[in-house]
């Protein structure tokens, strides 16, 4: 068994698609018409084959309250592994990415969290190795 798909709910797939692509660098692998919605799904270009993210309508009446209570309380609703955060957190701020928590050292990670403009936190993660 491994993951296949996983699912953000988001606001507006439009702005969803370009925010993903055009500032965190996915690629889009499935853009299908679903009536008023699409089935739309983004990959890592790092592994086009791996696991696709669902950029999921937010359509169902109890998304929207179980959204707006993560961001309240500042959970993410996903997280996705960098290789060297500080130099990743850096490049999001230059394209004006909002953080809702620096990059912080919290023993075996790093991690840093941003809104994605479409209603969501996302968090940043850097394994790191102590000796």
């Amino acid at each position: 068994m491994r993951i296949h798909l996983s699912s953000v709910f988001v606001e507006c797939q439009e702005r969803a698609l370009r925010f993903y692509t055009g500032v965190l660098g996915f690629q889009t692998k499935h853009d299908i018409p679903l009536g008023e919605h699409r089935w739309l799904t983004v990959v890592s270009p790092e592994d086009p084959n791996g696991t696709e993210l669902v950029l999921e309508p937010a359509a169902h009446p109890a998304v929207r309250p179980f959204l707006s209570a993560l961001v309240e309380d500042g959970i993410p609703s996903t997280s996705f592994a960098v290789s060297d955060i500080a130099a990743e957190h850096a490049r999001l701020e230059r394209m004006g990415v909002r953080f809702t928590q620096p990059p912080t050292d919290l023993g075996p990670v790093i991690t840093a969290v941003f809104d994605d403009t479409c209603g969501n936190l996302i968090q940043i993660t850097q394994e790191t190795r102590r000796t």
